[in-house]
């Protein structure tokens, strides 16, 4: 996951923007060409992005949403209306609606 786009007042989505699919390719053509030394990490590297790559959208907004309260040093609890404030000063361009659902998605999904 490289990152989120569209946190704005007028925007109330969140476009969740991923790339495993790049790094597990890269991984493969590493696999491919690798001298026997280098195989067992590269296999362990391939496995872990393919294990992460089934994770849904909604997990992974949940686990940024935890990132993102971590930052400011919130550590009460999540489904409070302190942490939506937490997340909102951790982040400034969210609009109360997409911080809202955004902690809806982290209760929804605890780790």
């Amino acid at each position: 996951m490289t990152g989120f786009a569209g946190l704005n007042k007028e925007h109330n989505f969140v476009l969740l923007i991923r790339d495993t699919d790049l790094v597990a390719a890269a991984l493969r053509q590493a696999l491919a060409e690798a001298s026997p030394e280098e195989r067992p990490g590269l296999e362990r590297a391939a496995a872990l992005v393919e294990s992460t790559a089934t994770t849904s959208e909604t997990q992974l907004r949940a686990r940024w949403v935890r990132s993102r309260l971590a930052a400011v040093g919130f550590t009460g609890d999540i489904a409070s209306v302190a942490a939506v404030k937490a997340l909102r000063k951790a982040e400034p361009k969210l609009s109360l609606l997409a911080a809202v659902q955004l902690q809806k998605e982290a209760v929804a999904h605890p780790e």
